[in-house]
């Protein structure tokens, strides 16, 4: 019988509008709009990629083979499966353009095409014209169609002519828009796009070199894609051949958008958390303010359960209105801003309405509103119908019930579980969670040494009111010490950790890798060309190192007789195809972590030395066997030996050395790396691109800036995420000040009685805010570093830095924040008159 007297009471609280609400209706709104918000961008990425993965794969199912053509065999099944059939070649090259002032030269990604190209979408070209036409040239030498930034860097104009290799093109349109050019991944160069014939006799597909040749298919409607893909895997499981379909037309941006979104929602849920806080700062507030209503209420005969049940319906009701708020801002957000975000996207997003993400952000706040205002009703069951005295929920006990504390483990666990089934990361996901919650006591903690600090330093304030006023405010028992810390403090602790990270990565992108790092990356080497090369950047005085080694490429399918997807899963060294090389010697600068390396000599079964960190976490041992195909050859090798690889120096690391005689008579080409001085740079590409233009030269310098641009992409939209949580932090800072409002009044009206002026009183106050900042600050400082240096050395595996620029930027941050929030809420109760306040005490 107790619910239906607790409904009517708390519709009877509820009329009385949200008048106390209004930061808690904001905190949780905008915690659950940011992961509402980041989901569904997410989710219209996917579906734009489930919808259109067929345009995007540019066909129903695409065969990759690397290095070679398909055979006889492998043609007429894919010709017996299919109704049409494309063949296209990718590579890189450098684009060659003759000047007055000599060439010009620069990377790129280079697809040579058939007719029957595209089979899905259309190319946009400017000026418009079909492909076709523009692939065929002026009728005395091919055309060509490129991107419009690769063309700007060169200063190319449609009719313009350039090489690729030692092929002359003509430059007919720029590539406006390329269907399929989200299956190509990530990509060094921009693209330039050929007919397949005319690359003929360009130098550039000889045997050996670096490209891919991929088979795309239309099936007939109904087919089985599942049944195609076993049966290609069976036909050609020896052959090097893999399969993809239009489920899945560009894994690398979809497994990247997974990442990205769970990403950005665990740091959503750091902005729920610190909502959270302000939540429970409320309901306290709240609460407090009916200590008499509560007290009523028992004396008139109302039990516990009837007291809970009826704020427990009021909260929850509330909840519910801050959740559905903020969905309807994190689903309308991202439909508003559409427009904008489809233009940065490299492929085609279904801005809709998805419910998946929209559910998934409703069950985080439900979870975290239950968590964050559990505690203060709980302790509704302290007020006694005999203590009909003000702020009796203020004394009541610290902890509430057991039964209390087991609902609260229970609700977090359950968050956890979530987050985890959610984010499908449970590493990070609970590295997340462990750090929120270390936060949050490490700031609970920091308040009360605060506190502590401010009682003990008393002494040194003698003769300076002003000072001793705040320090004793701060220290006394009526400061919301805690709520400002932990709020403003946790939202601190996310942007400096956000700052701190991105900080070193720009660090490591503009100063670190290019001190270590080669100059260029040379590719395609033949072998007969690799005297005159080694003697031209050998005998450089400009040149201080070159590092060069045989290059081939194979795909790991096979660990002692098992597939090798079955035992490693899905780590990176066995998706998609391999460098790897060979070696008679162990190799400069190479470390051997266990086993041996084979005699010079050695002609014996194959062996492999294995990169060891790649080994250890795909769980190799020595003396396991491991199959590589290359060129559609499978080779079957022990482990001989493990070794140390860096591939952070941007040198040449390989995951597979094989002895020599393991891979003798395979076609090939060499890679070699060559360390210069930048001035020298320029005259080494171009005395080696006029010797050999079939070589590939990548300017690494250019290639981090690239990857840097990702980076910090990336870093940019944590950025906002943690921008997010710092709102959520600074709404409730002005709650936790609005709420402390009626005590500053009671507080100035006392000084002034007693003779303070008002500017002193306005100093006090102003003094203690920025106390309070500057300890949040501090604090997120500490925390956030601490995060940071977890991330950059355990995630990215580099070394980290602190950046005491970005850590005072936070400092201050926090001072303005408090400062600002203090005074504006200070401002009304300078200006009521003592008399007013002190006899509405009485």
């Amino acid at each position: 019988m107790s619910v239906p007297v607790a409904f009517r009471l708390a519709a009877r609280e509820l009329r009385g509008g949200l008048r106390g609400f209004r930061v808690f209706l904001a905190c949780l709104a905008l915690g659950v709009a940011a992961i509402a918000a980041v989901g569904s961008v997410r989710a219209a990425i996917q579906s734009g990629l489930s919808d259109q993965g067929a345009v995007i794969l540019g066909g129903d199912a695409e065969l990759r083979l690397t290095y070679r053509d398909a055979d006889e065999a492998e043609l007429a099944w894919m010709r017996e499966i299919s109704t049409a059939m494309s063949k296209v070649v990718d590579f890189r090259s450098m684009v060659v353009v003759p000047g007055a002032g000599g060439e010009e030269r620069a990377l790129t990604q280079v697809k040579a095409v058939d007719g029957a190209y595209p089979l899905l979408g259309t190319p946009e070209l400017d000026p418009e014209m079909p492909l076709p036409e523009a692939l065929d040239g002026d009728g005395t030498i091919p055309g060509a169609v490129m991107a419009p930034v690769l063309a700007d860097r060169l200063g190319l104009q449609t009719g313009d002519r350039f090489r690729l290799g030692t092929q002359e093109f003509t430059l007919s349109a720029l590539l406006t828009y390329e269907p399929d050019a989200g299956s190509a991944g990530f990509s060094l160069g921009p693209r330039t796009i050929v007919q397949t014939q005319a690359l003929v006799n360009s130098g550039l597909l000889a045997p050996g070199t670096l490209f891919e040749t991929n088979y795309r298919l239309t099936l007939p409607p109904g087919s089985d894609l599942d049944a195609l893909k076993t049966e290609a895997q069976d036909r050609f499981a020896d052959s090097g051949m893999r399969w993809r379909d239009a489920r899945n037309g560009a894994p690398g941006v979809a497994r990247f958008v997974d990442r990205l979104g769970a990403f950005l929602v665990l740091v959503g849920l750091s902005g729920l958390a610190v909502g959270g806080v302000g939540v429970s700062a409320a309901v306290r507030s709240y609460l407090s303010a009916k200590t008499g209503v509560i007290a009523t209420l028992r004396t008139l005969g109302a039990s516990r359960a009837v007291i809970f049940q009826t704020y427990f319906i009021q909260i929850g009701a509330l909840s519910l209105l801050g959740i559905a708020i903020g969905l309807m801002l994190g689903a309308g957000i991202p439909l508003l801003l559409a427009p904008f975000i489809a233009a940065s996207l490299p492929v085609p997003a279904d801005f809709s309405l998805h419910l998946s993400p929209l559910i998934e952000a409703a069950i985080y706040g439900v979870l975290t509103a239950a968590l964050f205002t559990l505690w203060p009703l709980a302790r509704t069951e302290d007020v006694r119908a005999a203590t009909l005295f003000r702020d009796a929920l203020g004394q009541a006990r610290l902890l509430p019930r057991p039964r209390f504390l087991l609902a609260t483990a229970a609700l977090l666990a359950v968050l956890l579980g979530t987050a985890v089934a959610f984010s499908g990361n449970t590493f990070l996901t609970l590295w997340t969670a462990g750090g929120i919650i270390g936060a949050l006591v490490v700031l609970a903690l920091a308040a009360q040494g605060v506190r502590r600090l401010a009682r003990a330093s008393g002494t040194l304030a003698r003769g300076r009111p002003v000072l001793r006023w705040a320090l004793s405010a701060i220290g006394g028992p009526g400061e919301a010490a805690a709520s400002v810390m932990i709020s403003l403090g946790l939202g601190l602790s996310v942007l400096a950790a956000v700052g701190q990270i991105d900080g070193n990565l720009r660090k490591a992108i503009d100063g670190q890798l290019p001190d270590v790092a080669p100059s260029y990356f040379f590719v395609d080497i033949q072998q007969d060309q690799m005297p005159g090369f080694l003697d031209r950047v050998e005998n450089d005085p400009a040149v201080s190192r070159v590092d060069s080694a045989p290059m081939l490429r194979g795909v790991l399918n096979g660990i002692n007789g098992r597939p090798a997807r079955e035992v490693a899963g899905n780590h990176w060294v066995v998706r998609g195809d391999r460098g790897l090389t060979y070696s008679a010697d162990l190799p400069d600068n190479t470390t051997l972590t266990a086993g041996e390396w084979w005699p010079r000599d050695y002609a014996g079964p194959p062996l492999v030395s294995f990169a060891a960190e790649e080994a250890a976490e795909i769980g190799l041992n020595l003396g396991d066997k491991i199959t590589v195909n290359i060129l559609g050859r499978d080779i079957e090798a022990t482990v001989a030996s493990f070794r140390e690889v860096d591939f952070s120096t941007m040198g040449i690391g390989f995951v597979m050395t094989l002895n020599p005689a393991a891979l003798q008579g395979a076609p090939h080409s060499f890679i070699s790396t060559v360390y210069a001085e930048e001035e020298a740079e320029a005259a080494i590409l171009r005395d080696l691109a006029q010797a050999y233009p079939n070589i590939t030269a990548i300017r690494v310098r250019d290639a981090i800036d690239q990857v840097g641009t990702l980076l910090i992409s990336i870093a940019n939209a944590t950025r906002w995420g943690a921008a997010a949580t710092l709102l959520t932090g600074l709404l409730v800072l002005i709650g936790a000040a609005a709420a402390g409002e009626r005590a500053r009044s009671f507080e100035a009206a006392l000084l002034k009685t007693l003779g303070a002026s008002r500017g002193r009183i306005l100093r006090s106050f102003a003094l203690r805010s920025a106390l309070l900042g500057a300890g949040a600050g501090v604090v997120a400082v500490v925390a956030g570093g601490l995060g940071a240096w977890g991330v950059i050395t355990f995630v990215m595996e580099a070394d980290f830095t602190f950046l005491p620029g970005n850590a005072l930027m936070i400092v201050f941050g926090g001072v303005v924040l408090t400062l600002l929030s203090g005074l504006f809420f200070a401002l009304r109760p300078m200006s009521v008159r003592p008399a007013r306040i002190l006899r509405a005490r009485e």
